[in-house]
């Protein structure tokens, strides 16, 4: 299928068209500046469906509103309609239509446009959308979470004028999922009718500032965001997607001894930590128990012998495993327990608790597994 897209190399056509690519029944026609409505009508003969996200709404000229916003999509309506077939069109408004500003009043001239051809008989879908977020986003432009994440990354400032101030916002992949669902044969809805999206995330400005100005923070401790946080999901890939390519990486501090050496990789206020350790061989660490805290063992390198004993118990139960065909091995409450490296190399063992390490809580008790031999 030859799909249109105008405004392709735009914020929501780079990522709509990232998603068609994979699409192997697709063949996409893209359309955007410099090119003009001259190279734009055989595009509009071969489509089988257009997307039509190309907008103005920061125009060098105020005439542009109408010649981009309004009377483009007039002339795609106009073409589309000498066909024999109905092509179907999907139309990127915004929520900004329902105002009276000069961007508004050219995007709900547009959906009247549309009305009017989804009366001829067209199959036509128009998708009022709010403020979108997401990664290829242009900073300092016209979204307020690509500004903050680019910003923050680089400790440029982050104006707010009013912190109360609600933002309601939609994600680019979930807009994406929408207009695929189009491709994929959802029916047109009825001439008129102005499409939404269910996922909606609202926050305040301040807050939203704050969110973002935490994520810095938290980066640099290891800590990622509870991902079941409906926001945080979508909004710390965005926050990421604006790092500088020469700070993708972060040091976390090594904490080295006689045994080995460890270090806290990823931390979580919903999932817990993760940490890597590694062991040199006939070294043996742990010797504790957990009133409540669990942790889950994973030897990806080496061969070891995990042990465990109630504690108010005498049984010793053996775990031996080997990085060649690895175990996750769970670390109950209640059972002291301890890893020895019995191989001939360094052992690389990765680990995880359900709890980000408290020092003045750490829920752990040092019992030796084992008497001394």
């Amino acid at each position: 299928m030859k799909v249109l897209v105008t405004g392709s190399a735009g914020f929501l056509g780079r990522n709509l068209c990232a998603a068609l690519r994979r699409r192997p029944d697709v063949e996409i026609l893209p359309f955007d500046l410099p090119m003009t409505r001259k190279e734009l009508d055989p595009l509009l003969e071969e489509a089988a469906l257009v997307f039509h996200l190309a907008g103005s709404n920061r125009p060098q000229r105020p005439e542009e509103f109408t010649e981009v916003n309004r009377d483009l999509t007039a002339h795609i309506c106009h073409v589309l309609a000498q066909r024999v077939d109905a092509v179907p069109v999907v139309f990127c408004s915004s929520s900004q239509a329902a105002l009276d500003n000069p961007y508004g009043q050219s995007k709900r001239q547009a959906e009247e446009v549309l009305e009017t051809h989804a009366g001829k008989g067209f199959p036509v879908h128009v998708f009022r959308l709010l403020n979108l977020f997401g990664k290829w986003g242009r900073p300092n432009y016209n979204s307020v979470v690509t500004t903050f994440c680019h910003n923050s990354h680089r400790d440029l400032p982050m104006r707010v004028d009013n912190p109360q101030s609600l933002v309601r916002l939609n994600y680019v992949d979930d807009v994406v999922a929408a207009f695929l669902n189009v491709l994929d044969g959802a029916p047109a809805p009825a001439p008129g009718t102005l499409l939404e999206l269910d996922e909606v995330h609202e926050i305040t400005v301040g807050d939203l500032r704050d969110r973002v100005l935490a994520y810095t923070t938290m980066r640099k401790a290891g800590i990622v965001p509870d991902m079941a946080n409906a926001l945080d999901a979508v909004l710390y890939p965005t926050w990421l997607s604006y790092l500088p390519e020469d700070d993708f990486a972060t040091t976390p501090e090594l904490k080295t001894d006689p045994r080995g050496w460890l270090f806290e990789w990823i931390k979580s206020p919903g999932l817990g930590q993760v940490f890597v350790s590694t062991t040199k061989p006939g070294i043996t660490r742990g010797n504790h128990f957990h009133d409540t805290k669990v942790e889950s063992f994973c030897v990806v390198r080496g061969q070891a012998v995990i042990r465990f004993r109630q504690v108010d118990g005498k049984e010793v139960l053996e775990y031996a495993v080997d990085g060649d065909a690895p175990q996750v091995v769970s670390i109950p409450p209640g059972y002291t327990h301890s890893i020895e490296n019995t191989g001939t190399e360094e052992m690389l063992c990765l680990f995880w608790s359900n709890q980000i390490f408290d020092p003045a809580a750490p829920d752990t008790h040092f019992i030796k597994v084992m008497d001394d031999k």
